[in-house]
């Protein structure tokens, strides 16, 4: 399926939405773009700025821990998790990655809000760098996601 892949626009309107934002400053100059990515996605979902909270996790591996404090205290409507885990010469890579995507999944069913998963794993910085283009950006893409999680479930 790749709906979540191109330019949808207007999946709701998110005029009424507060959406907390986590995002890893570990590989930074990824992490920005994909973060430019969502939230052009809010802009255009009608989700106003001053419903967007953005908070910087030192790392992928702290990112649950900050969706779990923004979770906690029911202000907001759904979480985006956003980071970039590039692999390296040894294991760690594994380690951050699979934590990380733990993490992130059992804060969203621990207290039942949509979180969408922005945490790219990847072998280079040039996958990184596609990742987060214009064209194939997976922030973006995670805030879709989230979006059409809000969609589905206010039916």
């Amino acid at each position: 399926m790749n709906r979540a892949k191109n330019k949808e626009k207007n999946i709701l309107d998110g005029s009424g939405l507060k959406i907390g934002i986590v995002v890893s400053l570990f590989n930074d100059d990824i992490t920005m773009k994909m973060l430019d990515g969502a939230l052009s996605c809010l802009a255009e979902n009608k989700v106003k700025k001053e419903n967007i909270k953005i908070v910087f996790a030192p790392g992928a591996f702290e990112i649950p821990l900050f969706c779990q404090k923004l979770a906690k205290t029911k202000k907001y409507d759904a979480l985006v998790a956003l980071g970039c885990v590039i692999k390296g010469d040894t294991d760690h890579y594994y380690y951050i990655a699979g934590e990380a995507s733990r993490g992130v999944m059992e804060v969203g069913l621990k207290y039942d809000i949509p979180i969408g998963f922005g945490i790219i794993t990847v072998n280079n910085l040039k996958q990184a760098s596609e990742r987060a283009g214009a064209e194939n950006n997976k922030g973006r893409e995670a805030t879709i996601a989230t979006l059409m999680s809000i969609k589905t479930f206010q039916k």
